[in-house]
C-alpha cells in the first residue's frame, strides 16, 4: 500500500497547508476521516467550469490555495489530504460525454479509497449541482455520474498517481474555458484494456 501514501509533486501532502488542513480534518475512525476529507474537497473546492473560475489548478496545494479546480484536480487535493492522514488513496477516471449527449467525449477524474474490512471503495468529490449527487454512504458507492452511452466507460483500475495526459492538459492550459475545449480523453477501448489486466476488481 505504501505507494498508495507517496508525496508527490503533484499530491504534495507534505506541503504546510496541506498538512495543516488534513490534521484539522482528521477524526477518531477512518470514515469520518474520510467523509470529513471528501465533504471538504466536494463542498469548499469549487468545480472550476462550474464556476467559471480560473486559474487551472493541477498540484493539491495550489487547488487548495486557490479554492478551485477541475475534477481531475481536486481528486488530487483529496488524494493528498487522505495520505496525509495515513489512509491510502488513489485515483480513478471514466470516460464521459462532455455535454451528455454523445460525442465529444473526456475523462472524468476522481478517486478511491482503501477502507478497513472494505477494500477499495470509490469517492466522487467533483462537487454537487442539479442532477449531481456524489455522496460517501460505505459500502454502497454513490458517484457523481453513470454511463449512458456505448462509448462511455467506467474504468474500474485503480491508478496509484494521476494519468499523465491529464495533468498535462492541467499544466498546459491556463484558463476554465480554453481546458473546457480540450478536456484530456483515452480512447474506449484504452480504458477498457486497463480493466481486462485486473482481478479483482480494484488493483492499482
Amino acid at each position: 500500500m505504501n505507494i498508495f501514501l507517496k508525496n508527490t509533486d503533484i499530491i504534495d501532502w507534505e506541503h504546510v497547508e496541506v498538512l495543516n488542513l488534513a490534521k484539522k480534518l482528521a477524526a477518531e475512525t477512518e470514515e469520518e476521516i474520510v467523509k470529513n476529507c471528501f465533504e471538504f474537497v466536494r463542498d469548499k473546492i469549487s468545480h472550476s467550469s462550474d464556476y467559471q473560475m480560473n486559474p487551472v489548478t493541477c498540484k493539491a496545494s495550489e487547488v487548495l490555495t486557490k479554492k478551485t479546480g477541475y475534477c481531475y484536480a481536486k481528486s488530487h487535493l483529496l488524494g493528498a489530504l487522505l495520505r496525509a492522514n495515513g489512509i491510502p488513496v488513489g485515483f480513478c477516471y471514466q470516460r464521459l460525454s462532455v455535454y451528455e449527449n454523445g460525442e465529444p467525449y473526456c475523462l472524468h477524474g476522481f478517486n478511491a479509497v482503501y477502507l478497513t474490512g472494505i477494500g477499495w471503495y470509490r469517492i466522487d468529490a467533483r462537487g454537487n449541482k442539479k442532477g449531481v449527487n456524489a455522496q460517501f454512504t460505505p459500502p454502497k458507492e454513490q458517484l457523481a455520474y453513470s454511463i449512458n452511452f456505448p462509448e462511455e466507460v467506467d474504468c474500474k483500475r485503480v491508478f496509484s498517481e494521476p494519468l499523465p495526459i491529464v495533468v498535462k492538459a492541467l499544466q498546459t492550459y491556463k484558463s476554465w474555458n480554453e481546458l473546457l475545449n480540450n478536456l484530456p480523453d483515452l480512447p474506449a477501448t484504452k480504458l477498457r484494456e486497463f480493466d481486462s489486466r485486473i482481478e479483482p476488481k480494484y488493483v492499482f
